[in-house]
């Protein structure tokens, strides 16, 4: 089991994903507000974060771990993940992680974002395999997104249905990289975002 760990660099890359696209823009999880919830949970000690700064955890499985976060007219929930491989096993690349986020301030669902840990060669798509079906990613900095919300529903289906998820990627520096997620706890942890935002399937 592939335990959670939320760093600071993750939020950090999470305020420098910027938009690609225009169609793509108002999409985008809000990042400032994902990487101060998420930061929150870094902070230490804890006791010394305000209540309110602070992500109530619903729980995990099987490693996908589920958050809800007060939102400026509403509430932000998302799970994150990690890779249980990614290869080349030997290549410098900072904490790794996809997220699904819900926002019902700006009325958005199923927002899949992947965080490469490195930034991606400019320009280039992230192709995301999962059971077969084959989706293409626009990405900008270290982050990859899908291009439109039919598209990220897509994704979050076929990832409730399948084993695991497999995305392919290029940084800057040339260096091609697979980052393989396990998908087993993954519907459960869904279920919660869904039941804490009030998303129907």
């Amino acid at each position: 089991m592939h335990r959670i760990v939320i760093v600071p660099a993750l939020g950090a890359a999470l305020v420098l994903a910027l938009s690609a696209q225009p169609n793509a823009a108002s999409r985008q999880p809000k990042q400032p507000a994902i990487a101060h919830h998420l930061a929150a949970q870094t902070a230490a000690p804890a006791q010394a974060q305000p209540a309110e700064s602070q992500p109530k955890r619903l729980g995990e499985s099987q490693g996908w771990a589920a958050y809800s976060a007060p939102e400026k007219g509403g509430e932000i929930c998302y799970i994150v993940g990690q890779p249980a491989k990614s290869e080349p096993a030997n290549a410098k690349r900072d904490p790794i992680h996809l997220l699904v986020t819900h926002n019902t301030a700006d009325k958005t669902a199923n927002v899949v974002s992947f965080v490469a840990g490195y930034a991606f060669k400019e320009g280039s798509d992230a192709e995301l395999d999962i059971g077969g079906k084959k989706f293409d990613l626009f990405t900008k900095g270290d982050t990859a997104w899908a291009r439109d919300a039919a598209t990220d529903k897509a994704i979050v289906e076929a990832m409730l249905k399948g084993k695991q998820a497999v995305i392919k990627g290029s940084s800057s520096r040339g260096t091609a990289t697979t980052d393989t997620y396990a998908l087993a706890g993954f519907t459960q942890a869904v279920g919660l975002i869904d039941k804490a935002c009030n998303v129907k399937r």
